[in-house]
């Protein structure tokens, strides 16, 4: 989620040119190395939010960013609203969120009540 963070906030929303948030051999922050572990994924991960955070504050709802060429094509459009940008945040969580719990039900076994 670092790396939709960084995508979402700093590079379409504010039109930066930023590198992979795990550096340019893992682009887009996938790739397993037992070098790193789970505080160094938390500190990334919260770094992220806090810049997505510091770019949109003041900002307008209506406020656009701008999509890739390449990206514009799943959305309609290469101009997307703040608004649209963060209700889209709002389904990459829930869609990540329900992964980690199903992994986390083949683990333990117990399933939502």
């Amino acid at each position: 989620m670092a790396e939709v963070e960084r995508d979402w906030f700093q590079r379409v929303f504010a039109g930066r040119d930023v590198p992979p948030a795990f550096g340019a051999s893992n682009p887009d922050g996938f790739a397993l190395d037992p070098e790193r572990g789970l505080d160094e994924a938390m500190t990334v991960w919260r770094a992220e939010v806090a810049r997505g955070r510091a770019v949109i504050d003041g900002a307008a709802l209506d406020g656009s960013g701008r999509l890739p060429e390449r990206e514009a094509g799943h959305v309609g459009d290469r101009g997307v609203s703040l608004r649209w940008i963060l209700v889209h945040m709002i389904e990459e969580y829930a869609r990540h969120n329900g992964h980690a719990d199903l992994i986390r039900e083949r683990i333990d076994g117990v399933t939502g009540a």
